[in-house]
């Protein structure tokens, strides 16, 4: 728990940062697909390599960068942001690897091979984890095999890394607990999970949260937005379900709304209200 207390108990995914960080590079085993950047989002208006500085200054020691978000893949640049990272006391907590399908029936070994060259980068950067898509597919059988196979392996080729593989609860491969626990069992303990609050829907999701939760190392605590702003009931429930299941690791703030022009404004309002949920958590064990 040392290193929990020393960074504290949350991240910023660049995700939440897609209009500010601008252009998108989609690196893809799919080599119909370019890298070259895009920008479905604007410019942007800042570099990346700002963002850690960016994190500190506002009481946050966790990051989280999205493959796609990475503006190079050569040694140099992931030297140079590695650098930022430390400079700032910002712990390097996910990668999130934002392509591939290990449960497809066609393409999965590519795609996983290609999943398998993002650990280097993983450890270059200084990442404790690589969040891996887990797969694409209908949850059949076959597919869930299919999936656990390939993951195993890639967990083998992470295998004295430092860099630990872990999935989500995401895609049509995993749309319930059931399959979610039934590939966490087949991946015995070698593969983690990273548990979503917004990936399934309500009203389901609640008990499906306090089911997974429990096996949870990380979590990306996404809110919901309406025309009045942050959906405070859902958000609470969700944050209740993690309760129940006993989770104590750290919640990545997940903004992803047109609500607040300066995205920074809805990350920081839901860091403000999980901090006056855990507050609140000793009066609601007494009463």
């Amino acid at each position: 728990m040392q290193q929990l207390l020393q960074n504290g108990r949350f991240a910023v995914s660049t995700w939440s940062l897609h209009r500010l960080l601008g252009a998108v590079h989609a690196y893809s085993p799919d080599p119909g697909k370019s890298a070259a950047p895009k920008e479905p989002y604007g410019p942007g208006a800042a570099a990346l390599i700002d963002v850690p500085a960016a994190l500190a200054a506002r009481g946050i020691h966790r990051l989280e960068i999205c493959s796609f978000h990475l503006p190079s893949l050569e040694t140099g640049y992931l030297n140079e942001l590695r650098d930022a990272m430390a400079a700032s006391n910002v712990l390097f907590q996910t990668l999130l690897v934002e392509d591939g399908d290990p449960s497809h029936p066609e393409t999965a070994e590519r795609d996983v091979e290609w999943m398998a060259r993002w650990i280097d980068i993983a450890a270059a950067l200084g990442a404790e984890r690589m969040r891996v898509i887990a797969g694409k597919q209908k949850p059949t059988e076959e597919n869930l095999a299919r999936a656990a196979r390939h993951l195993n392996w890639l967990a083998d080729k992470a295998e004295g890394s430092g860099v630990r593989v872990v999935v989500e609860n995401w895609f049509d491969l995993l749309p319930s607990p059931v399959e979610m626990n039934w590939l966490l069992d087949r991946l015995d303990g070698k593969v983690g999970l990273n548990g979503d609050l917004g990936n399934w829907s309500a009203p389901a999701k609640y008990e499906g949260l306090a089911d997974i939760m429990r096996r949870a190392e990380i979590c990306h605590a996404k809110a919901e937005y309406g025309a009045a702003g942050l959906d405070g009931d859902d958000y609470r429930r969700c944050l209740e379900m993690c309760e129940r299941a006993g989770y104590a690791g750290p919640f990545t703030l997940i903004y992803d709304s047109p609500f607040f022009p300066d995205e920074w404004d809805g990350i920081l309002l839901q860091k403000q209200f999980i901090e006056g949920f855990l507050r609140e958590a000793p009066a609601r064990k007494t009463g």
